[in-house]
């Protein structure tokens, strides 16, 4: 749910600036041109007679089936009809209890136990029970990387092995039945009720190796995963993890019907050309604490039209679409306007493997030497945020560890025995090609040489070929871009730097009991003090140590790289540099409380109210 610069395409056409301008003009009278007040709103119309929200995000949804949720709107439809383990609270991006009460963990951050709740029901009238989860999890991972963000949720155990296939291949067979649109009382849901109901509530016993999600009993779920994760409650918030009711078979039949059976707290009521609306749903656990009556997703073919929406009073917010950077300078002063750092990133890997890429002085030098700010403001009209760390939460007040620090990247380098970039080799630097990203390269190759006297050899290739050059190790760097569809950090980390056309029999063989701190951290603890630092010991023995106490344990091991699971680690390591984050922008009324942006794009709708009394002139904007 955005409004995003060069995130899926071109901006609208000039003709939604020339509304917008017209608009800025005329609104402080036509005697006197001036910007508009900071307290002005950009629209300030009269709100719903009742509690409807009108959304303006962008086109009609491909599909209501979680395993597809890979982005707006479908992510947001979604989120509002079914409920997952957790729910993300909007504004401190911290998981919050859905399906699931409580949770704990045990063996390290490696095994989730999750607690559901016994009033949840589908809307058919049964229970939402733990098997629910665990089969419709081992749909996804049948459908393997056709699933939307499927290297984030690969870290729970069984995803991507050969022994998930035969697994999956036995739970279809038991529940071959099960309906995703059947009713109580049919012959589909007595089929199932009177001849699996214990084998679906009790769940399976399966041995130590099978599937990593476990139904131990009707309402507990334990889920065992390949590496420690402390935040792995946030993950499960996400729309591809919420349950789908039996097999899920009618939704890949039809993924825009209405009539199938969810948990959320909302039901589709009507699907059109010209949206989709929702209705509040009389099953869900905690429908008092729902305010809206009903949401109607309108669509919008362009910019234009969801500006103009949005100016006369026909929708109460917009996201999800472009606009050109003159408009969006012009839609900053008003207060209904919204910017925000969105959760991807745009970044390039080193090839470790490689000297001198493989000393990790060389690595923080060239991050160090990059000034990001010039990169934004010059070439992006500032439509992108710097990246001075890899995720864009910095929950722990790292933001700042790669920030642009010539003096010490020149020192680095002279004690990586290149001083003033004497003897360095030319840096081979593969991108895709797109316009800004060969601009992107240029600046930084021209910054490369001026701080450092490094040469770089800019390689462009077609967007289809990068994986393949990736796999073959033919670059010493190589412009990648990740989306960070959750707050997890492991889960981001083992995306971010996931191997390239890995084999995933492979996977399961990644398992490494590496403790975890309460911050979700994970370290090796040594046995003894460690040895007198060795510059040709790697950083792989010595994590967790402070750059104070490491700065000479720079050369990498040869041989298997070590997982990066923290955000910590990875501004330490340096196995990439981060450049930029995209920025995204809405527009929302200011009788609109509870629709809160976020880096993740999740509003929590069920939290969202109308203020019918507002009227313009009023006490400005609740919903900020």
């Amino acid at each position: 749910m955005t409004i995003t610069w060069n995130r899926t395409g071109r901006f609208a056409r000039s003709t939604s600036v020339a509304l917008l301008i017209w608009s800025v003009l005329f609104s402080v009278g036509c005697s006197q041109l001036e910007n508009p007040r900071a307290e002005d709103f950009y629209s300030e119309t009269i709100p719903p007679v009742k509690q409807e929200f009108r959304w303006s995000n962008g086109r009609l949804p491909k599909s209501f089936d979680p395993k597809d949720a890979a982005a707006p709107p479908e992510t947001d439809i979604v989120r509002a009809i079914y409920e997952g383990l957790t729910e993300i609270d909007p504004k401190t991006l911290n998981a919050v209890p859905g399906i699931a009460v409580k949770w704990e963990s045990s063996e390290k951050g490696k095994e989730w136990t999750f607690e559901l709740r016994k009033d949840a029901v589908w809307t058919n009238g049964e229970k939402v029970t733990a098997d629910d989860f665990v089969r419709s999890w081992k749909r996804l991972a049948k459908n393997g990387d056709q699933t939307a963000h499927f290297s984030h949720i690969s870290n729970i155990k069984g995803f991507g092995s050969r022994e998930m296939l035969a697994e999956v291949a036995h739970a279809e067979s038991i529940s071959k039945n099960i309906d995703p649109l059947a009713k109580p009382g049919t012959l589909k849901a007595r089929s199932f009720q009177e001849g699996e109901e214990e084998q679906r509530n009790e769940g399976e016993k399966p041995a130590e190796d099978n599937f990593g999600a476990v139904a131990v009993d009707e309402f507990t779920l334990t889920v065992r995963l390949k590496k420690p994760d402390n935040q792995f409650p946030k993950l499960v918030a996400h729309p591809v993890l919420r349950p789908v009711y039996g097999d899920g078979e009618a939704l890949i039949g039809d993924p825009l019907r209405s009539d199938a059976v969810t948990n959320g707290a909302f039901v589709v009521s009507r699907v059109g050309e010209d949206g989709v609306e929702l209705e509040k749903s009389e099953t869900y656990f905690a429908k008092e604490s729902v305010a809206l009556k009903k949401i109607s997703l309108v669509v919008a073919k362009d910019a234009d039209s969801a500006l103009s929406d949005y100016k006369a009073g026909r929708v109460d917010a917009v996201t999800n679409t472009e606009f050109e950077p003159l408009a969006l300078k012009l839609l900053t002063p008003y207060v209904d306007f919204r910017r925000t750092t969105y959760s991807a990133l745009n970044f390039y890997e080193f090839n470790r493997k490689s000297e001198p890429f493989n000393d990790r002085r060389v690595r923080e030098a060239l991050a160090i030497a990059i000034d990001r700010k010039r990169l934004t403001e010059d070439l992006t009209s500032g439509a992108m945020q710097p990246a001075y760390g890899f995720l864009p939460f910095d929950e722990q007040g790292s933001a700042e560890k790669l920030k642009e620090d010539v003096d010490r990247a020149k020192d680095l380098l002279r004690k990586a025995g290149f001083p003033g970039g004497k003897d360095f080799p030319q840096i081979r630097l593969v991108i895709n090609r797109n316009d800004l990203q060969q601009k992107i390269a240029k600046e930084v190759a021209s910054m490369w040489k001026e701080n450092l006297g490094i040469q770089t050899e800019i390689v462009v290739r077609e967007l289809e070929e990068m994986e393949e050059v990736r796999g073959s190790g033919e670059f010493d760097l190589i412009r990648r871009g990740a989306v960070l569809p959750t707050s997890d950090e492991t889960a981001n980390m083992l995306a971010i730097f996931k191997k390239s056309n890995s084999d995933p029999a492979e996977e399961e063989n990644e398992d490494e009991d590496e403790p975890a701190d309460s911050s979700g951290s994970s370290i090796v603890i040594p046995d003894m003090p460690p040895p007198i630092p060795d510059p040709n010991l790697g950083l792989s023995e010595f994590d967790g140590l402070p750059p104070s106490v490491s700065d000479e344990l720079t050369v990498d091991v040869p041989g298997e790289e070590k997982p990066i699971l923290t955000e910590e680690a990875a501004l330490f390591e340096v196995p990439a540099i981060p450049l930029y984050f995209p920025t995204s922008y809405s527009l929302v009324k200011p009788y609109v409380s509870g629709f809160d942006i976020n880096a993740l794009d999740a509003p929590l709708l069920r939290a969202v109210r109308i203020d019918n009394s507002w009227r313009p002139g009023g006490s400005g904007a609740i919903g900020r």
